[in-house]
């Protein structure tokens, strides 16, 4: 009664309880929000009452101060292990005794913010959490809509956070060469991704209209630059793989070296980065240029982001280059290779700091696809047909821009072409470059005998192109009605010295050939293909059946 008293007259609401059994079932039904306890009462003491109290009480703070003539240090000691977070011994002081219940309140609404606070954080990180997986699911329909399950192409991701900022991106092109983009954005989770979304539109549908590395490599940088904050970019490797053409071409920016792993030999050429990132660059000063290797059946090309080699141990060493070389190495089963450096880098008792990417593509001729039939939404009715256009473009064009594309999109206007889509981009790609590179830049192509000559070929061309002054390719495309349907022929001249076209086609083509394969693919892909008698001019006809 008196313990009462002095607490109520401090402006507390007080309840009694005369054992500890009323205890617990006084706070189960009133629950307050302090409890003063008796450690000596009848039937059950306040010890047991103070455990019960606080399992009852859960993640709420309930102090218990216990009200004890206990003098001991044991005993005293036993009053907080019960559950007790103070003690006053009797006979009690009321000022101590109020400032006691006022610093033990205190404590309880510090624990009652402590907990919303939580709960909040909970709530926005949940929010975030559902936010990214929105996101991340869309992302991955649009950065998988390719051919990243193609039989050829073997990965991994290991995301450092829910939305990984690394980037893989494969797809065909129209004429049946595969592009394949390993990319890592500064940072993790959502923020690195900012840039994904764009980066794949440009990257699909560059490559489904049939433009080359240089032209999506300028755009996607361009879109980069001018759409992410400064300290944002991609380091990235964009491949073109021919394998008709049995070569693979190359551009690295900022990301670890590559390595194309050769079939027959077991050896591997690193792919070294040799540009800045995307989205450094402003447009004037970036680099396009690429590398041009020979490819084999059965060479594969490796690729990784540095959360490989940036992978530390207990003792914070990194894993790095020489690591992974000798993993390269020692690997005798192609399909294993991945799961090779996954357990080097268990071994090694690495923890990734980073998003860990691992990419691998094999030269198979067999993965080319068959292209399906483009839908459209027009019934041809109106397709053009009985014109002609002439195209001739001169050194300043010849040396930065591409006009396959466009051309190609324009004949596909003529219902009738639609089915032969992937012909059309492989034959006038084929006649264009011997155009330009044996014509127009007089490049000898048995030059590209051997790995070294192949490397001597293309920077032969890359420095022709650079210093290109004069010279022209004309392209001529005809389109004309027949009976059974319609006929297209293109033409293709050039300024150059021109060269024995039957005699390449008399020449048998050589298994080990890293040259010569363009003039009897034409030949193959087309109807009627033909050269003038100086090799200047090529001519190849389409026809289909069916009123366009």
């Amino acid at each position: 009664m008196l313990l009462s008293s002095i607490i109520g007259r401090q402006g507390h609401r007080v309840l009694s309880a005369a054992t500890g059994i009323e205890a617990v079932a006084m706070f189960e039904t009133e629950r307050p929000q302090l409890v003063l306890m008796d450690a000596m009462m009848p039937i059950m003491d306040g010890f047991e009452a103070a455990r019960r109290i606080k399992k009852m009480s859960g993640e709420s703070l309930v102090p218990i101060i216990f009200l004890t003539s206990l003098t001991e240090g044991e005993a005293l000691a036993y009053c907080l292990e019960a559950g007790g977070d103070d003690f006053i011994s009797k006979p009690y002081n009321p000022v101590v005794l109020a400032a006691k219940i006022n610093a033990m309140n205190r404590l309880r609404l510090l624990q009652e913010t402590v907990l919303q606070q939580r709960d909040q954080i909970a709530r926005h990180h949940e929010y975030l959490l559902h936010e990214q997986r929105v996101a991340k699911a869309v992302f991955d329909q649009v950065a998988h809509s390719g051919c990243l399950n193609a039989s050829n192409i073997r990965y991994l991701q290991s995301p450092y956070a829910l939305f990984n900022g690394d980037l893989m991106l494969a797809a065909y092109t129209p004429a049946g060469q595969m592009h394949v983009l390993l990319g890592d954005f500064t940072g993790h989770g959502l923020p690195a991704a900012v840039g994904a979304m764009p980066l794949a539109e440009v990257f699909y549908g560059m490559t489904a209209k049939g433009y080359g590395l240089p032209e999506i490599l300028r755009e996607m940088n361009a879109k980069l630059k001018r759409i992410l904050p400064v300290d944002m970019f991609c380091c990235a490797t964009l491949l073109c793989v021919n394998t008709r053409q049995q070569q693979v071409e190359v551009w690295s920016g900022g990301l670890p070296e590559g390595y194309l792993l050769r079939g027959r030999t077991g050896e591997f050429t690193p792919l070294a980065s040799h540009h800045l990132p995307l989205g450094v660059l402003s447009v004037e000063t970036f680099d396009t240029r690429t590398e041009v290797h020979p490819l084999a059946p059965g060479d594969r090309i490796f690729l990784l982001s540095d959360g490989v080699l940036d992978t530390a141990n207990s003792a914070d060493d990194l894993f790095g280059v020489q690591r992974l070389r000798e993993v390269l190495a020692l690997n005798r089963e192609p399909e294993l290779l991945i799961q090779e450096i996954l357990q080097a880098l268990n071994d090694f008792g690495g923890k990734a700091r980073d998003d860990v990417s691992m990419l691998e593509i094999t030269a198979d001729e067999a993965a080319i696809p068959v292209p399906p039939p483009l839908i459209y939404s027009d019934s041809g009715a109106s397709s053009p047909l009985d014109w002609s256009a002439s195209f001739e473009l001169r050194a300043s064009t010849l040396r930065r821009f591409n006009p396959l594309p466009y051309i190609v999109q324009l004949l596909l206007e003529v219902h009738g072409l639609r089915a032969r889509s992937g012909a059309l981009h492989s034959v006038l790609a084929e006649l264009y470059s011997n155009a330009l590179e044996h014509g127009v830049l007089g490049l000898d192509s048995s030059l590209k005998h051997d790995a070294t000559g192949f490397a001597s070929y293309y920077q032969q061309r890359a420095d022709g192109l650079a210093e290109l002054q004069s010279g022209f390719v004309r392209v001529h495309v005809s389109v004309e009605p027949t009976e059974q349907g319609g006929r297209l022929i293109i033409r293709v001249e050039d300024s150059g010295q021109g060269f024995d076209a039957q005699k390449v086609l008399m020449t048998p083509p050589s298994v080990d050939s890293l040259y010569g394969r363009g003039v009897r693919l034409v030949c193959e892909l087309g109807e009627q293909a033909r050269w003038s008698a100086d090799g200047r001019v090529a001519c190849v006809e389409f026809s289909w059946d069916g009123v366009s």
